[in-house]
């Protein structure tokens, strides 16, 4: 059974279930993975999860359309039950209004200035009540693991005695903007008095003095899905007629969901720079995730800012159709000559890691996670301004040899860093190691357990 082919998630928010007989996600077998990436990738991981064998989790999360987190889901969900772990996976279903209300509490985490009101509270707890009272959890899981802010509170309503629950953290939380903020300081505080651990995407995001457990664990993406496998070229060439590109004009790109972060004004402007030299074209690709209220007004701002420019392709890629949606924009990352992210904040930049993986270089700005990713003028450039990320793709333009080279170094790192047999199997250590009693919350309140190099990151700004 296809997940596209599908309503989903279920009436109860269950998108993955063998209990139910609802199994709408795949995987290639692990033997493909063993063949592409090495039998010792695999056979670690094997190990990991037979540690775990018998155990049943649940993921929980907002949506399962659009953001990164689903699309990790989507790949890990299927692998972790072909280990022999079984693994569900349900989404919190929420009204605009309590929507509209967890996007200002994530835009506030990543230091959007603002107050925590009462009425924010209010509208998250009552919609936390909501959420619990509809049997949320329908099943005696060992382990549950929450994502992001949205169902953060779910834990004080539903933890069971006997249940381990993990929260991941995949936003790029601002401590400072935490402390300034004293309602939002207390409210988070407390949610996280209700969880055995948690997970960052790197050390900088990590707020010390949150007293339980802290691991490291960067995200990841799936080499072999549709969004990442290698493309024919005839197949890179029918998408790019479907939407108009031209081939043969070289193309500056930035593709993901459209939300005020992601600093795509910066890419456009980078564009008309570009093209007062060389013939270019952009192109803007993505979609709104259905959590996310801002994502139509920002693509509405797109919209007007590109009016009247033959040159500049718009697209909204459709989320009905996941597996077509993960062609397209596999086919359009690979046709672009330079990918840009030049976010203002960002979580981690998956868009970042697909580029990487496809041998592309790319700019991006030096915020969030992407310092983990790219090494100035190595793997790919941090964005400073329009100005000079123009001059950099005029010289990348012009010198293809050096675009090469940096964009095999891209996929070397990618390889080497953020796939997902590696990452999974950091995932499973760290449940077990809570789950079996290696670290307990009372003395183990200020560990943090890094499962990815630490460093300066002051050294990788820099050739």
């Amino acid at each position: 059974m296809n997940i596209d082919k599908v309503q989903y998630p279920l009436e109860d928010g269950t998108v993955y279930s063998t209990r139910k007989g609802f199994r709408p996600l795949s995987i290639p077998p692990l033997q493909s993975y063993a063949e592409a990436f090495g039998e010792v990738r695999v056979q670690d991981l094997l190990d990991a999860a037979a540690k775990l064998k018998g155990c049943r989790l649940l993921e929980l999360n907002a949506t399962a359309k659009g953001g990164g987190v689903a699309e990790m889901l989507f790949s890990s969900i299927p692998l972790l039950n072909a280990l022999g772990l079984d693994t569900e996976w349900k989404v919190i279903r929420g009204t605009r209004e309590y929507f509209e209300c967890t996007k200002g509490l994530h835009n506030l985490l990543q230091g959007m200035k603002g107050s925590f009101t009462s009425d924010m509270k209010e509208c998250y707890i009552h919609n936390m009540e909501q959420f619990a009272s509809e049997h949320v959890l329908d099943n005696n899981h060992d382990v549950v693991l929450v994502h992001d802010p949205q169902p953060l509170g779910l834990s004080q309503y539903l933890r069971k005695s006997d249940q381990v629950w993990f929260w991941r953290c995949h936003i790029d939380v601002e401590e400072s903007a935490l402390r300034a903020n004293p309602s939002l300081w207390d409210f988070i505080m407390d949610q996280t008095t209700y969880y055995d651990a948690a997970i960052f995407t790197a050390a900088h995001y990590i707020i010390s003095c949150w007293p339980l457990p802290k691991f490291l664990i960067p995200p990841f993406i799936d080499p072999l899905s549709e969004k990442n496998r290698e493309l024919e070229p005839h197949e890179i060439e029918k998408v790019l007629n479907k939407y108009q590109i031209d081939p043969r004009v070289p193309i500056i790109a930035q593709i993901g969901r459209y939300d005020r972060w992601k600093g795509i004004e910066r890419t456009i402007a980078t564009y008309r720079e570009v093209r007062k030299v060389l013939p270019c074209q952009l192109v803007l690709a993505g979609g709104t995730a259905s959590d996310d209220p801002e994502g139509e007004m920002v693509l509405d701002r797109i919209r007007e800012m590109t009016h009247g420019d033959d040159g500049a392709h718009v697209l909204l890629l459709s989320l009905e159709d996941r597996i077509q949606n993960w062609h397209e924009v596999n086919a359009l990352q690979r046709a672009a000559s330079v990918i840009m992210q030049p976010s203002t904040r960002e979580g981690f930049g998956l868009t970042v890691t697909e580029a990487m993986w496809k041998k592309k270089p790319v700019i991006a700005s030096n915020v969030g996670a992407i310092s983990l990713q790219i090494k100035n003028g190595v793997t790919g450039f941090f964005f400073t301004n329009t100005r000079v990320a123009a001059q950099k793709i005029v010289r990348l333009l012009e010198k293809p040899e050096l675009a090469t080279r940096i964009g095999e170094r891209a996929h070397k790192y990618v390889d080497e860093h953020f796939l997902i047999l590696d990452r999974m199997e950091d995932y499973l250590i760290a449940l077990n190691m809570v789950r079996n009693g290696s670290l307990k919350e009372d003395s183990c309140r200020q560990c943090i357990i890094s499962f990815h190099p630490w460093y300066k990151l002051s050294q990788r700004e820099k050739i």
